[in-house]
Formats: structure tokens, sequence, C-alpha cells
């Protein structure tokens, strides 16, 4: 049941990146990313709702600064870049750089966490690599 969530949450995300991509053209990409939230507001309302613990005072300001970060920089600020790169250099090519994050995200979690990178996780994204290479080199 996980693999098939993940499935459908990755076709659900490709979906909503295209369609705001193709939105980016007409309203920008600061408009888009906005209405995108204000439109998943309700369900993630509820959600919020039913899983938020009982006392919201047990939520420390380390957590709270965080969600805020996230939500400021990663969602808003970021997305109005992503669409707007998306819009301007085309979805296809421009959504291919995404499978590099693997990458930049080992690169990152070895250099600054000094987390353990196995030979394993290594191949996989030399794999993305090769793949998004090739995939770059033969669509010409």
């Amino acid at each position: 049941a996980g693999d098939l969530l993940m499935l459908l949450a990755i076709v659900v995300c490709g979906l909503g990146y295209a369609e705001g991509a193709t939105l980016s053209r007409t309203l920008g990409g600061w408009q888009v990313i906005c209405w995108a939230l204000v439109l998943a507001l309700p369900l993630m309302l509820m959600l919020t709702l039913f899983s938020a613990p009982p006392v919201l005072a047990t939520i420390s300001a380390p957590a709270w600064l965080s969600l805020g970060y996230v939500s400021l920089f990663s969602m808003l600020i970021g997305f109005v870049f992503w669409y707007r790169g998306l819009a301007q250099g085309g979805i296809a090519a421009v959504g291919q750089l995404q499978l590099l994050q693997p990458f930049f995200g080992l690169t990152l979690a070895a250099t600054l966490l000094h987390e353990q990178v196995s030979v394993g996780m290594l191949g996989v994204t030399v794999g993305v690599i090769a793949c998004v290479a090739g995939a770059r080199r033969f669509s010409r």
C-alpha cells in the first residue's frame, strides 16, 4: 500500500508541476503558488486539526520556527522561482533538473551533517544522473 501511495504522490506532484508551469506563463509564478496554497488550505486545515496535539503549547519554539522557515522559503519563495524557471525554460527540460536533487541532498548531508553515504546510495544517484544526461542528450 505504501508503494502505491508513493507512486500516486509522484504522479499527482508531476501533474501539479506541469499545470503550475503552464499557469505561470500567464499568471506569474508568485500568483500560481499563492492560489495553490489558498486552494489547499481547507484540506490542510482539516488534516492539521485532526492530527495536531491537544495542546499547542507543547510544540517547541524551534519547531514553530522550522515550520515558518519551510513555509516561507521552501514553499512560497522557492516555488515562485521554480515555476518561473519551468515557464521560461520549458517543463520537460527544466523538470529534469529536479532529478539531480538527490545528488545535492547526499552531498549536503555528508558535508554538513556528517551522514554516512552508502555505496548503494551513490550508485542510485549516479544512475539517476546518467538517465538525466542520456535523456537530455537524446532529446536534441
